[in-house]
């Protein structure tokens, strides 16, 4: 009976321990910046995506003043 209450301890500690360091993992705030990073990327392209007709005609604009203006230079 004595080592079945020992191992029992013996496995409760290390379960806990466990826990203990996934509730650890769970609150820790290191990795953050990287899934806001991934966050802010990822709706930066949608937007791209969803405006790509506009973004290229101001882009074209933009780049024949730029050609029309250096001949006068």
């Amino acid at each position: 009976m004595r080592k079945t209450e020992e191992m029992y301890m013996e496995t409760y500690v290390e379960n806990e321990g466990r826990l203990k360091c996934w509730r650890d993992f769970l609150w820790e705030e290191d990795g953050m910046g990287t899934v806001e990073v991934i966050l802010i990327i990822v709706v930066l392209v949608g937007l791209v995506i969803l405006f790509k007709d506009q973004i290229t005609k101001i882009v074209n604009n933009l780049f024949s003043k730029i050609t029309t203006q250096t001949g006068k230079v």
